[in-house]
């Protein structure tokens, strides 16, 4: 109880901490994090500008967190004493062993690392990194960290001295810097006369043309092929334990719901961020899937009919349904950590004279892919 209470305490603090300037704001949410990132990334390449991004990865980020040091940071945060105290409580005389057969270890006192499984590890993982923030935009999602640097054609890249910078900051809170998984890509309409990359202990650091960010694979042309592909081969696989469930005699209610909670969100996580950049043949990609999945469960009935038995939608109606609610219930309230990536909202007695009324002014757009991206494909259709 006292835990529970502990970690409602600190969410409330560290939710502060996530709402400093918009260019640094940790997203509380994958999808938050995402959107706020590639609408940045858009914006930039249609005007004209290219994106540097450095993937940031820490070695083994969750078992070097000093505790003496985790301790030290929580006063500056005007935490209560008791939560201080119920930190300490939480974190001190730790102890593990390992045990391979019969055969025990010594016990060995814990001075760093956070138990695994626990609410209050990521939470407390937060204050721990809140202090890594380099001079450029900066995206934070727990132990995942994005650096961003928007360069004009004659610009001179400064992202070498951020990553020095970040490296020195994460050794003063006991964090490595894993050099071999950290990489840089670079989004460019026009890509020559790129900047020599990074170096991380010497080393550079490798520069890709597609990176796994939260779960979603994006790419130095900012499409989604790659994306579309690797989900539908991970939905793909699952759909041999639906036939396996189907031979086994599962019912179709039993059926439905590992289709829903197992396989369709696999093609749905974070579809806000791409849904509106789908070509038509990546939208059949993954309509084809759910035809496969309904074909099992309900077994030679037409598509159509079997949506209607089952009680479903299509899934491009689906994601166009998740789009608009993601937009109306975290992009637009002013209480959002996205709504600043609006654009000037309209005098509401201007608003009552257009003859299609717009809340908010449209954005000057020069390029087809900004215009199908996340924020302007909603102004246009959502508001």
């Amino acid at each position: 109880m006292v835990c529970c209470l502990a970690a409602f305490m600190l969410s409330c603090v560290l939710l502060c901490l996530t709402h400093c300037s918009p260019s640094k704001k940790a997203a509380c949410h994958t999808t938050h994090a995402l959107v706020d990132m590639v609408h940045h990334w858009h914006n930039a390449v249609d005007k004209g500008q290219c994106v540097r991004t450095v993937f940031v990865d820490f070695a083994k980020a969750f078992d070097r967190v000093d505790h003496n040091i985790l301790m030290a940071k929580m006063p500056a945060l005007d935490l209560p004493d008791i939560i201080i105290r119920w930190m300490y409580s939480f974190l001190c005389d730790r102890r593990q062993r390992v045990k391979i057969g019969d055969v025990l270890s010594d016990w060995l006192q814990m001075v760093a690392g956070m138990p695994q499984g626990s609410y209050l590890g990521p939470l407390t993982f937060v204050i721990l990194i809140d202090g890594l923030r380099p001079a450029c935009m900066t995206h934070k999602f727990v132990d995942d960290t994005t650096m961003t640097e928007v360069l004009d054609r004659s610009s001179i890249s400064c992202m070498q001295s951020f990553i020095n910078d970040l490296v020195q900051r994460a050794t003063e809170a006991g964090m490595l810097v894993n050099n071999a998984k950290t990489k840089e890509m670079f989004i460019c309409s026009i890509v020559k006369d790129l900047p020599p990359p990074v170096t991380l202990s010497g080393a550079d650091v490798e520069t890709v043309a597609t990176f796994k960010l939260l779960g979603v694979h994006v790419s130095n042309d900012m499409k989604w092929a790659l994306h579309i592909q690797a989900v539908s081969a991970k939905a793909a696989s699952r759909l041999y334990f639906l036939k396996q469930l189907k031979r086994a005699g599962a019912g179709t209610e039993d059926l439905l719901c590992f289709y829903r909670t197992i396989i369709r969100l696999i093609m749905e996580y974070a579809c806000p961020v791409w849904h509106p950049s789908l070509t038509t043949v990546q939208a059949k990609t993954l309509e084809t899937l759910q035809k496969r999945a309904m074909n099992i469960i309900f077994h030679g009935m037409d598509y159509r009919l079997s949506l209607i038995m089952a009680g479903v939608d299509t899934l491009e109606d689906r994601r166009e349904a998740l789009t608009e609610r993601f937009f109306k219930r975290s992009v637009i309230p002013e209480t959002s950590c996205l709504h600043y990536l609006l654009p000037y909202r309209r005098d509401s007695d201007i608003v009552n004279k257009l003859w299609q009324p717009k809340i908010f002014q449209l954005l000057a757009i020069n390029t087809v892919k900004f215009r199908k991206s996340f924020i302007p494909y909603c102004l246009k259709h959502y508001q």
